[in-house]
């Protein structure tokens, strides 16, 4: 059985062609998609963080908000680029955030991708230390944000405070047990899912990786998990890790259904470059009638290797048609497929 939840970028553009119009539009409709997502059945609603787009940025009002709305569903991100985020700042949202959803949240960080502007993260006012890549400072900042998340006091106590200080060092408020548990890592590469193993994250791979073996894509992918699981069995963590893969999957079971996705052409891996020195490969997207897509998704070997499964939504299309795209998986896929 698998967990199968949903995935938006929160696109949002002033057009009169789309739902999403305004950055408000997206918030509210992405809490809106959350609750029927729980209704129907599924397992998560997740969202992707981009700074200097009109897409979603700052998650943590909008999981908090999602968490008082909801009482089952799983509530995460995928990916919060750590590059541009304070850690001590980042563990008090992330705490406040899981208390108030009651323990549901799953984050997803990483080291970041291509972004909208130059070097984003120096007008939030962090550069790397000398000798250190960016991707390097987000690693070092997903450390400490991990390091925090243990509970641990580390702060000296002023002798003359405000209000009364429980014995010994400080740790920050609010903190929320286990939090620590339900971190994931966006890896794009092999070596980057091995780290994560060993630092006892969660695994989260995306529809694109770094093209290391010129194989397809999703037997990449499947490497790349069995690596992490290798890497987790070694470093001894006593509980089992968790691993999600993200895909764009579409059912096509009417009308509305075959008119924006019948005639998809990314049914193949795509090659490109995310910088210019790493050549990435893309997944393919699956739209088909349920009897092919159930076919097509039993050949995926990454989608067997994973336990949960993400599903890209076009957010843009607004929540009755992107609901209606969860219960067509959930309903006439998932259960041929033995994920229900």
């Amino acid at each position: 059985m698998k967990k199968i939840g949903f995935l938006s970028f929160g696109h949002w553009t002033p057009s009169p062609q789309v739902q999403t119009r305004s950055a408000a539009d997206t918030l509210l409709q992405s809490i809106e998609l959350a609750v029927a997502a729980e209704q129907l059945g599924a397992d998560g609603a997740y969202f992707r963080v981009h700074h200097f787009a009109r897409q979603l940025a700052s998650p943590f009002p909008l999981l908090a908000a999602i968490g008082a709305k909801t009482s089952r569903i799983e509530i995460g991100t995928a990916v919060i680029d750590m590059r541009y985020e304070n850690p001590l700042y980042m563990a008090e949202d992330a705490g406040a955030a899981d208390l108030i959803a009651g323990g549901r949240l799953q984050l997803g960080i990483s080291r970041g991708s291509p972004e909208q502007v130059i070097d984003g993260w120096r007008h939030f006012g962090y550069q790397p230390a000398e000798g250190e890549s960016d991707a390097d400072m987000g690693r070092r900042h997903a450390e400490l944000f991990l390091d925090l998340l243990r509970g641990e006091g580390f702060a000296r106590p002023n002798p003359r405070p405000m209000f009364p200080n429980p014995p010994g060092l400080l740790r920050l408020e609010p903190y929320s047990e286990g939090l620590r548990e339900r971190i994931w890592w966006g890896a794009g590469s092999n070596a980057t899912a091995v780290w994560a193993a060993k630092l006892g994250m969660n695994l989260q791979s995306s529809t694109l990786k770094n093209d290391e073996t010129g194989e397809a894509f999703h037997v990449q992918q499947a490497a790349q998990i069995r690596a992490y699981r290798a890497a987790w069995k070694e470093a001894g963590h006593a509980r089992e890790p968790r691993v999600s893969v993200s895909r764009s999957i579409f059912a096509l079971v009417d009308d509305r259904d075959r008119a924006y996705f019948g005639r998809d052409q990314e049914n193949e891996d795509q090659i490109g470059f995310i910088d210019p020195n790493t050549r990435a490969i893309f997944g393919r997207s699956y739209a088909a009638e349920p009897d092919v897509l159930i076919e097509q998704l039993r050949q995926d070997n990454a989608i067997a290797e994973a336990d949960t499964l993400l599903l890209t939504v076009p957010n843009q299309l607004g929540v009755a048609y992107n609901a209606h795209v969860l219960e067509a998986i959930l309903t006439h896929v998932a259960p041929a497929l033995g994920w229900r």
